[in-house]
């Protein structure tokens, strides 16, 4: 996991330009275009075109890989979820993904989302030809594991819950891993096994991706800051040695340009980063973190 996770940054580092950008935004508008069409077509005529079916993609409607992703939640599940609802849902959904793809940069936000739609698609496949079980693919478990890498991130980042309730997001994170725990035994419990197992693959992605930031945070606090505490001085240590050879005060760890060859360049150094790392301004807000 920790090597994959290695090759997704490297990958991401130099392919700055790989992606979507705002990739949320575009999945939030058009979900919600979806819905209002589907509120003035009743016959549900756009939801057939755009679910997912194994069978329909091996005859040429490849289209719909990707359009079960923009179905509305309302649309695919058996509760009757009101306007209200459905509008904070999607507000949330565009909000975290937003953040993250800010935090990590939008090549590996991109990664991380349609790694997940891919597993989907990879399931849902398997189930199909292997199982003879046709698996109604919903985008809401992959959106949710969304609130768990945000919660890796920033835990104690308060949200006001319907805009009135502060919370913070590792108790949000735990309320959503509640409700994956019950959609899974109620699925058990109804015999539906195949549905079951949807939470968990939606969770994948977060493993691969997240799964290392998890273990640290988990660590007695202790332990975890000792070490960041030798692995910050040992590498300050290391970078004013190489200071002093090359007489400039600060290297952006990005572009490479010093104080020396741009005079007046402002540099941050990032607190998230593993280590003694120095960024201008151009990119302290915008480079993978080192781990």
């Amino acid at each position: 996991m920790k090597a994959l996770n290695r090759a997704i940054d490297r990958f991401c580092t130099k392919h700055r330009r790989f992606g979507v950008s705002r990739l949320m935004r575009y999945i939030v508008f058009i979900s919600v275009g979806v819905f209002l069409i589907n509120m003035m077509d009743r016959s549900g005529m756009l939801i057939r075109f755009m679910y997912f079916d194994p069978d329909l993609i091996i005859r040429g409607q490849i289209w719909r890989l990707l359009t079960w992703v923009f179905i509305p939640p309302t649309l695919q599940s058996q509760i009757n979820l009101n306007l209200i609802l459905i509008a904070l849902m999607l507000y949330f959904y565009y909000f975290i993904g937003n953040t993250l793809e800010r935090e990590w940069g939008t090549p590996k936000f991109n990664v991380y989302y349609f790694f997940g739609v891919l597993l989907n698609i990879i399931y849902g496949f398997l189930m199909y030809y292997i199982a003879g079980v046709f698996v109604w693919l919903a985008p809401d478990f992959l959106n949710l594991s969304m609130f768990f890498a945000f919660a890796v991130l920033f835990p104690n980042h308060r949200v006001l819950l319907f805009f009135i309730l502060p919370i913070k997001m590792k108790w949000l994170a735990l309320i959503s891993a509640g409700y994956f725990i019950y959609s899974i035994l109620s699925d058990v419990f109804a015999g539906q096994l195949t549905t079951a197992f949807l939470p968990l693959v939606a969770m994948l992605n977060f493993i691969v991706i997240c799964g290392e930031d998890l273990l640290t945070y988990m660590r007695p606090y202790t332990a975890r800051r000792s070490a960041q505490t030798i692995r910050f001085k040992k590498a300050a240590r290391d970078a004013q040695r190489e200071h002093d050879e090359n007489q400039y005060r600060h290297k952006c760890a990005v572009c490479g340009r010093t104080d020396l060859d741009t005079p007046g360049l402002e540099f941050r150094y990032c607190s998230r980063c593993n280590g003694y790392h120095c960024f201008c301004v151009d990119h302290i807000n915008n480079h993978i973190h080192f781990q």
